[in-house]
């Protein structure tokens, strides 16, 4: 018998993952896949599972294109993951367990980095979201450009099991994506009036470092760790420095029309 949930999944060129994440929600009730365009194996991937449904849409922005996903599910509970992650065993379970007993509205999740092959240490404190949650129960904020969020009119529950994220495999990989965030996040600053301040950009990048690699207990992952929490500070202090870009730019501008 199948779970009574929908999994949503938005994908560009997840290949060399797909097939690991849609095994581990092989026996849900649907699968619905938003592709921006893979020019891999995405589809044929796709195409192997019974409970999996795949179409296209142009890329409308993160929490947008999630935003459309959501709108195809077709059950009162929903799941999130991106075509890079994969369900523990132990998170399913309790998944199945709160459909059964239907009290609470959500689940927020942790979520494993699998960075350069390797997760975290489990005393490394995870970042967590809302995942799983009743459709007619959560929304997303249209105006967060990256790091989308799903908001939760109701109950949410932290959950015990993980979501596995394997796309950090590289040091390339992670530094090219939070080249790419950071202009986003900085974009989006600029765009809700946000002023750069001189002193947050000098002290941004040496207290988050701090934060990843101490009080997070990213320490525990040896030289993993110590990398993954200096790229962590870079992409802050890129948020902020672009934020600066972007008033420089603006005021050039308006020169400029002059």
């Amino acid at each position: 018998m199948s779970i009574p949930c929908s999994v949503y999944i938005v994908t560009l060129n997840c290949g060399a993952w797909l097939e690991d994440t849609l095994k581990s929600v092989v026996d849900f009730a649907e699968v619905i896949i938003l592709d921006s365009g893979s020019t891999d194996n995405t589809y044929a991937i796709a195409q192997k599972f019974s409970n999996v449904r795949i179409s296209h849409q142009d890329w409308q922005g993160y929490a947008a294109q999630k935003s459309l996903a959501l709108a195809q599910c077709q059950q009162e509970w929903v799941l999130n993951l991106d075509g890079d992650e994969v369900l523990s065993d132990e998170l399913k379970q309790e998944i199945i367990v709160t459909i059964q007993k239907d009290e609470i509205d959500a689940l927020i999740i942790p979520i494993n980095d699998v960075f350069l092959g390797v997760p975290n240490s489990k005393h490394t404190k995870k970042h967590a979201k809302v995942r799983f949650f009743r459709k007619s129960k959560g929304h997303y904020d249209l105006e967060n450009k990256v790091h989308e969020n799903v908001i939760i009119n109701g109950e949410s529950v932290r959950a015990n099991g993980d979501i596995y994220h394997y796309g950090e495999s590289s040091i390339f990989v992670k530094v090219e994506k939070n080249n790419q965030y950071s202009n986003l996040k900085a974009a989006e600053k600029f765009q809700k009036g946000k002023q750069p301040s001189l002193a947050k950009l000098i002290v941004v990048m040496p207290l988050t470092f701090f934060k990843s690699y101490f009080i997070r207990r990213s320490c525990l992952n040896g030289w993993r760790g110590f990398v993954n929490s200096m790229i962590n500070a870079f992409y802050a202090f890129l948020k902020e420095a672009k934020l600066f870009e972007q008033h420089l730019n603006a005021k050039k501008d308006k020169q400029d029309s002059k």
